[in-house]
C-alpha cells in the first residue's frame, strides 16, 4: 500500500532531524583525528551554510534506497550526510557574485553575504573535501570496496562531467561566452548534469550500501534519473510561480538573465505534462521492488507536488 501523503512527511522529517544532528556533530568546532585545528570562523560559516534546514531530500534517497535493500543506521546516514555536504558546497559557490549572485538562500543571507566572499570560497572548498573523507571513512561502510565505490561515484556527478560541467552550462546559457540560444535536447543535457546527477548518485549510493545487484542498480538508476529530472522541471515551474518570500530564494532569476528552461520551450501546462511523464518513469523504473518501493515512489511525487 502507497504510504499516505501525511506518513511520508513524517519519515522525510524524521530523517531531515537525523540528518541535521549528524551535520551538526561534523561541523562542530573539535578537531577530528588528523586534523590540526579548526578555525572558528570557517566552522562558524560552514554551520551557516549547511545548518539551515531544508528537505535533506539527497540523503533521504539515500537511507529509503538502503533501507529498501535491508540496509540501515549509521552507514546510510554517514553517506546521505556526505552527499549532503557536497550539495551544501555547491549551493555556497553557485551563490557567489561571480556564478548566480545570489543573496538570500533558505530565508537567510548566503554565505558571502553573512561573512564575505573568500570566506565563502573557503567553505565550498572545505565542505567538498569533508564530503569525501565521510564516503571514504569507515563509520560509513567497513568494506572498502564500497567505500571507494561510493567516492568513486560521487567525483563522477559531482565533476567535470556532472554538476560542475554543469553549472558553466548553465553559465553559458546566460550568454556569458557568445550567443546563447538552447535547444531542448541541449537544457535536458545543462539540468541533467547540474541538479540531475547529484540526485541520481542519492540513490545510486543507497543501492551501493544496499548491495544491489546489476539488475536493481540498473533500475534505481533509471529511477533516479527520472527523479532528477522532475525535480528541476518543477524547480523552473516554481520559479515562474511562487514567490521569494515562500521559497526563501530569489525567484524570476531565469527569465532575469534570458536563459531558457524547459518551460520555456514546453509552457506551463506542458511542464506539468512533463511532470507526470516522469513520475510515471520512476514508477515504472520501481516495478521490479514492489510494495518495498513505495517510499521511493511517494519520494518522486513529492518533488514534483511541492510548494517550496
Amino acid at each position: 500500500m502507497m504510504p499516505s501523503n501525511s506518513s511520508f512527511v513524517m519519515r522525510l522529517a524524521e530523517v531531515a532531524r537525523d540528518i541535521e544532528a549528524t551535520l551538526t556533530s561534523l561541523l562542530s568546532d573539535e578537531a577530528r583525528s588528523g586534523e590540526i585545528a579548526r578555525p572558528l570562523r570557517l566552522m562558524a560559516a560552514m554551520r551557516h551554510a549547511v545548518l539551515a534546514g531544508g528537505k535533506r531530500l539527497r540523503p533521504f534517497l539515500t537511507i529509503e534506497t538502503a533501507r529498501m535493500l535491508g540496509v540501515e543506521g549509521k552507514g546510510p546516514r554517514f553517506a546521505g550526510s556526505g552527499i549532503e555536504l557536497l550539495h551544501c558546497y555547491s549551493l555556497v559557490h553557485d551563490d557567489l557574485p561571480s556564478m548566480d549572485d545570489d543573496d538570500l538562500r533558505r530565508g537567510r543571507p548566503t554565505v558571502h553575504k553573512a561573512f564575505d566572499e573568500a570566506t565563502a570560497i573557503l567553505v565550498g572548498d572545505a565542505l567538498q573535501t569533508l564530503a569525501f573523507e565521510i564516503l571514504a571513512s569507515l563509520e560509513t561502510d567497513p568494506d572498502p570496496a564500497i567505500r571507494s565505490a561510493l567516492v568513486l561515484g560521487l567525483a563522477r556527478a559531482s565533476g567535470l562531467g556532472g554538476m560542475v560541467g554543469g553549472q558553466l552550462l548553465d553559465l553559458a546559457a546566460e550568454g556569458r561566452y557568445g550567443a546563447a540560444n538552447l535547444s531542448e535536447a541541449e537544457i535536458r543535457r545543462l539540468q541533467m548534469m547540474k541538479t540531475g546527477a547529484i540526485l541520481t548518485f542519492s540513490v545510486e549510493a543507497g543501492a551501493i550500501l544496499g548491495r544491489a545487484d546489476d539488475g536493481a542498480r540498473q533500475s534505481l538508476t533509471a529511477y533516479g534519473r527520472a527523479l532528477g529530472a522532475a525535480f528541476q522541471v518543477a524547480d523552473d515551474i516554481l520559479d515562474r510561480e511562487s514567490s521569494t518570500e515562500a521559497l526563501g530564494k530569489r525567484t524570476g532569476k531565469d527569465q532575469e538573465k534570458g536563459k531558457a528552461t524547459l518551460v520555456d520551450h514546453l509552457g506551463l501546462e506542458g511542464a506539468r505534462r512533463e511532470c507526470a511523464r516522469l513520475v510515471a518513469e520512476a514508477n515504472d523504473a520501481l516495478a521490479p521492488f514492489g510494495a518495498p518501493a513505495d517510499v521511493l515512489r511517494e519520494a518522486v511525487r513529492f518533488v514534483v507536488e511541492r510548494q517550496v
